[in-house]
């Protein structure tokens, strides 16, 4: 199990929500996340399923674009506790580019309202 993904996403959600409680975030960015993650965590367990059942497949490009806008929490604790998309390396590197970018994006989003308060 990779204690460092699932951890790292725990401690991302655990940052947002203090910075909202302290009035750094709007309230709805922790719950956006949330409902992202929740999304995420769904399409993976559903594809998983489907994988088993060798039905109709979500698109990988629909998984990480879960992930890029929020989602990427829930998609990597969901990638560990289902042991979905876990052995591709270049699905991991794309979801990990996908963490980059959304946190990348989440950062620059907050210091351009610091900046125009």
């Amino acid at each position: 199990m990779n204690v460092f993904a699932t951890g790292f996403a725990i401690v991302f959600m655990g940052v947002v929500c203090g910075l909202a409680l302290r009035g750094l975030l709007p309230a709805a960015v922790p719950v956006f996340y949330a409902a992202a993650s929740m999304a995420a965590a769904i399409a993976y367990r559903l594809d998983k399923s489907a994988a088993e059942r060798n039905a109709w497949r979500t698109s990988e490009r629909m998984l990480h674009f879960l992930a890029v806008i929020g989602g990427w929490p829930g998609a990597l604790v969901a990638q560990e506790v289902f042991r979905h998309k876990s052995r591709k390396l270049s699905f991991r590197l794309v979801l990990w580019t996908t963490v980059a970018l959304n946190c990348g994006a989440l950062a620059w989003l907050t210091w351009m309202g610091y900046r125009y308060r």
